[in-house]
């Protein structure tokens, strides 16, 4: 008996294992003034071909947990105190410096927030693209050179021929963020971390450099990590969202039910600031209040001084992420009610 096809129809229905799994990551960096938690027990996973979204105000962790995974964390003040972070199995928190630097660029890539620093102004973009093909595979220069030409293509920046010797500051803002995601894809990684790299370009570049990820991420399968304090950026584009508060996640599920009917108050709160095309009220609902110190976090639930919800428990018991609805989870005592204060608004 021939058991090939069942065995093919079986694998097929076999969830892809995940190409990385961050499990209780804690980060701590020490000051003069104390101790800051900034990511307190922080995990997630992602899947081959998969984009994760990371939503949160400033300082609610996002960078810090990719900095995390790429063991970039400024020393000596920044430490990971705790748990793992997992690609295909290989524990990177007890990886050397000497083995992380094989996997960085090769395995798991960066591109960070802000071209116009990460840049070296008095190198030509060719030269930092070719860098790590130079680095890793221990290209020659014109080979390097060719394969950066063929980068810049790739990236969508017209007459790369020509251009390859041309210096950051002859770049548009648009044109610099594709040859820092040029830089990134040139060893063709498995993972790609995206640290808001759409901040400070205008909505139609944007535009572009989301649905540029889009496309070489379909073509080369790669998992997209994507670091954002936009909710309109990964709107059409995120598989996932996971949403950060305070060094923790709040809430997690796919990007359309977490958008349409949120379970925190916190995801709730920064649906409602924000303008959508069918908006009816005349004023935006901002969040009151600012995000907590994280030198001195208050007790219990660190989103209760700002949230509508919020009753003597939250004061005292800290909620733990929690599922709520099938593949949602939610870190609130009444992710229950609020579900049901957006239905009730919905109907």
């Amino acid at each position: 008996m021939d058991t090939s096809q069942d065995t093919n129809r079986s694998s097929a229905k076999r969830p892809l294992e995940p190409l990385l799994e961050v499990r209780n990551l804690a980060v701590e960096f020490h000051t003069r003034a104390g101790v800051v938690k900034a990511v307190d027990g922080v995990s997630f996973s992602l899947r081959e071909s998969e984009t994760l979204a990371v939503l949160g105000e400033s300082g609610s962790g996002k960078s810090v947990t990719a900095l995390a995974i790429m063991g970039l964390l400024p020393k000596p003040a920044g430490r990971i105190v705790s748990g793992d972070v997992l690609f295909r199995g290989r524990n990177l928190v007890r990886s050397s410096e000497a083995e992380l630097r094989t996997m960085r660029g090769a395995r798991i890539s960066m591109i960070f927030q802000d071209p116009q620093s990460s840049l070296n102004p008095v190198l030509t973009v060719g030269y930092q693209i070719g860098e790590v093909l130079r680095h890793h595979r221990s290209a020659s220069r014109q080979e390097a050179k060719a394969a950066a030409i063929e980068l810049m293509e790739r990236v969508r920046i017209p007459d790369a021929r020509r251009r390859v010797n041309d210096y950051p500051h002859q770049f548009s803002g648009g044109m610099r963020q594709r040859v820092m995601i040029a830089m990134a894809l040139a060893l063709d990684p498995e993972i790609v971390v995206a640290d808001e790299p759409t901040t400070a370009l205008d909505v139609t570049v944007q535009k572009q450099i989301m649905g540029l990820l889009k496309d070489l991420q379909e073509q080369h399968k790669m998992g997209l990590i994507f670091i954002t304090h936009d909710l309109g950026v990964v709107a059409d584009t995120a598989d996932r969202l996971a949403v950060m508060y305070a060094g923790r996640i709040v809430e997690t599920g796919t990007i359309r039910e977490v958008y349409t009917k949120p379970a925190h108050p916190y995801t709730l709160g920064l649906m409602r600031s924000v303008p959508g095309v069918n908006q009816r009220a005349q004023y935006l609902l901002p969040i009151e209040g600012s995000p907590p110190n994280l030198l001195s976090p208050p007790s219990g639930c660190s989103f209760h001084p700002r949230c509508p919800f919020a009753r003597e428990r939250c004061e005292h018991d800290d909620p733990e992420l929690r599922e709520v609805l099938p593949a949602r989870q939610s870190a609130c005592h009444y992710a229950e009610e609020v579900l049901e204060r957006v239905t009730d608004k919905d109907g």
